[in-house]
């Protein structure tokens, strides 16, 4: 039976408190068949802490919103 989980690195959107954060570089396994990913605790608790604490960002960026009436 071949593996289906690939460890790599993806990037992890998420909303909170009404702001949308990109984390960059998030190591990550992923099915090749879903595309869903699984985060080791470790890993989930660097991202809030991230979030949790506002540090610095690397980079901003500007998104455009639409509305889909």
């Amino acid at each position: 039976m071949q593996e289906t989980m690939i460890n790599t690195e993806v990037t992890y959107t998420l909303q909170h408190q009404g702001r949308f954060y990109l984390i960059e570089h998030v190591p990550a396994r992923v099915c090749r068949e879903t595309g869903e990913q699984y985060f080791a605790p470790e890993t989930v608790e660097h991202m809030q802490m991230l979030i949790r604490t506002q540090k610095k960002p690397t980079k901003v960026i500007e998104t455009p919103v639409y509305e889909y009436a």
